[in-house]
């Protein structure tokens, strides 16, 4: 239990004996009026003491007109208005209205903590140090920050990974439910790439340091969550503006009607009465309180599924989206691409794929790895081969000095920059041409495999209504093929990151949200522009992540669903909370103003509706697949 609820159930245990004892023995005794107020001062004071520093504080920063100055306001009226000629007490209710406020504060106490207790889940996964290994093979353990790329580091069982890294020894399985919420425990060996954040369940593993601690995923996503707070939703905003007009304009009009209707009609007790209760009716806590609220449950519900959304004001994009363009490779496929056909004009097979392989060795590209996957079947990557001069060209491909040669790996594109005419393949899958400077050396025929949720995906999304576009650097085949085997109603094919983005602008029709969802480097440029980003993080690359609004961490597209599920969900209650409660509140005013409204049900209206209303916020943690 923390200390703030703690406090706060402690103060209202306090409060409500006070009072009952105050009741009683008011009851019981007959006591003058001054006493009375006497006795019903103490369980005041109990309730009402933080809600007069929140006030004071309000005061002091220059936000006069908040819920707490108005309870001050209404409470005191209350406790005076016995004093006043021809009319009657309301101790009780002077009492009554800051113990029920107090109620409806532990119940957002307890929502805060159900929805931080989500969000926090995530940063339990920063590690507190790291098992490195120095060159005489003793290991100590060592802040995380003071380990270096290439460092080995020892992940013994129940351990949490530091940093992210490529496993050299050993084979275990990892809990990677803070970072994907999968439960499953994902199986690792020798060659596997680790991501800090994972808990290592058994066996010790040994880990050569591919990224600096500051850089690795989980300080990624720690310092996602941190900042997640400073993106509101529209909705949020709304109510943080509305709240600074409209609560000085209730305070004006509870003062008018103290002021005027007794001019005409004389009885200043009962329309100071009806303006206490118009004061107390008035308070915005039920809006201010549970609309942030429920987006903040709805962020950290996604998070229970591996969805981190960088703040409110995303997720409530996610619930307007119309229209969602998809990268091909990694994001509607696999990303696992392997070797299927080597077509060869002046080399044989082994050496054309070692010619591609050996240009490939530092890009970890889905089909680099392939390519270096298909040759370490033949041979050792590792050999007397000098490599130098790697230039990486978006869109286009690779180019190196393998030896004293010039070679050139890439697509169609690549070689008609370079004047080089190629050879046309029967096959649809994607081709990957190798040249020298001067001749061209043959093809390489690489298949990639369809994701299995992918075609349900996007079924689904079109039963939303939602149009699905493929934006992809490939050929026109194969962007045909696969758009076919999973539905896609639009494709474009051999766009350059620029072109992508040109089309994605070209996509936006007025006020219609565009998504983008991809996962390499190349997609970082058109996740930034896009209305709304997404991600997918589990082979993603760091700029795709740094330039997108969602990340999806397990890379299951249907996690896209889900997302929009929970904020089409997290909008629907905010907008019930904003329309109960208004109307509510406006109802009961205006019985206030006629008299129709003790004192109880302003209290019901004010606090009452604050505890549904977050309540109801509450239904945004409920993890109902």
């Amino acid at each position: 239990m923390s200390k703030e609820k703690r406090n706060k159930i402690i103060q209202l245990v306090i409060a409500i004996i006070s009072f009952g004892i105050a009741i009683l023995l008011d009851y019981f005794l007959t006591l003058s009026i001054e006493k009375r107020a006497l006795l019903y001062l103490i369980p005041y004071v109990v309730a009402a003491y933080d809600v007069y520093i929140e006030a004071f504080m309000g005061i002091k920063n220059g936000e006069i007109f908040d819920e707490h100055f108005l309870l001050c306001v209404a409470s005191i009226g209350a406790l005076c208005i016995g004093f006043l000629p021809n009319s009657e007490p309301e101790f009780l209710e002077a009492v009554f209205v800051l113990i029920f406020f107090q109620v409806g504060e532990l119940f957002e106490i307890i929502a805060e903590d159900d929805s931080e207790k989500s969000i926090n889940a995530l940063l339990e996964i920063r590690p507190d140090y790291a098992n490195l290994e120095g060159d005489d093979k003793k290991v100590k353990k060592v802040s995380p920050d003071k380990v270096k790329v290439f460092d080995i580091i020892v992940v013994n069982p129940g351990e949490k990974i530091p940093m992210d890294g490529e496993i050299i020894e050993g084979k275990s399985s990892l809990n990677t439910v803070a970072l994907t919420g999968e439960s499953a425990p994902l199986s690792v060996d020798v060659g596997d790439y680790v991501m800090s954040g994972c808990i290592n369940i058994n066996g010790s593993i040994r880990i050569k340091v591919m990224k600096l601690f500051e850089e690795s995923t989980a300080s990624k996503i720690i310092d996602m969550v941190e900042n997640s707070t400073e993106n509101k939703a529209s909705s949020d905003k709304f109510i943080t503006k509305f709240a600074r007009v409209y609560t000085p304009l209730v305070v004006l009009l509870a003062l008018l009607i103290f002021l005027i209707p007794p001019l005409f009609l004389g009885n200043y007790a009962l329309w100071l009465k009806r303006s206490l209760t118009f004061l107390i009716v008035s308070c915005p806590c039920a809006l201010v309180i549970s609309v942030p609220l429920s987006y903040f449950g709805g962020v950290g519900c996604a998070s229970k599924r591996g969805i981190l959304i960088k703040g409110a004001y995303y997720l409530e994009k996610l619930s307007k989206v119309s229209t969602i363009a998809f990268d091909k490779t990694g994001t509607l496929t696999k990303g696992t691409f392997e070797v299927v056909a080597i077509h060869p004009e002046e080399y044989n097979e082994k050496e054309l794929l070692h010619l591609a392989a050996h240009v490939e060795k530092n890009s970890n590209h889905p089909i680099a790895n392939s390519l270096k996957e298909a040759y370490d079947k033949y041979d050792n990557l590792n050999d007397s081969c000098k490599i130098k001069d790697i230039e990486e060209l978006p869109g286009l491909g690779i180019k190196a000095k393998v030896n004293k040669d010039i070679i050139y790996v890439g697509n169609k594109k690549l070689m008609d920059s370079i004047n080089i005419k190629i050879k046309n393949c029967k096959h649809y899958e994607t081709v990957v041409h190798i040249a020298k400077k001067d001749s061209y050396l043959g093809h390489i025929v690489i298949s990639d495999i369809i994701k299995e949720d992918t075609k349900k995906t996007i079924e689904t999304l079109k039963s939303k209504n939602i149009k699905t576009v493929m934006l992809t650097g490939d050929t026109k085949d194969i962007a045909k093929e696969v758009a076919k085997d999973v539905g896609i109603d639009e494709y474009y094919y051999e766009l350059m990151p620029k072109d992508k983005v040109k089309k994605l602008t070209e996509l936006k029709q007025d006020d219609s949200c565009v998504a983008f969802v991809g996962d390499g480097i190349n997609d970082a440029p058109v996740l930034s522009r896009s209305d709304l980003g997404i991600s997918m993080g589990g082979l993603g690359s760091d700029a795709a992540i740094e330039a997108s609004n969602v990340v999806i961490m397990d890379d299951n597209i249907s996690k896209i669903i889900d997302a929009i599920n929970i904020s089409k969900k997290t909008e629907l209650i905010a907008k019930e909370n904003i329309s109960f409660t208004l109307v509510v509140k406006l109802c009961v005013m205006v019985a206030a103003f006629f008299g129709y409204a003790p004192m109880a049900l302003a209290i019901f209206a004010d606090v009452g509706v604050t505890i549904i209303a977050i309540l109801n916020s509450l239904r945004t943690l409920r993890d109902k697949k």
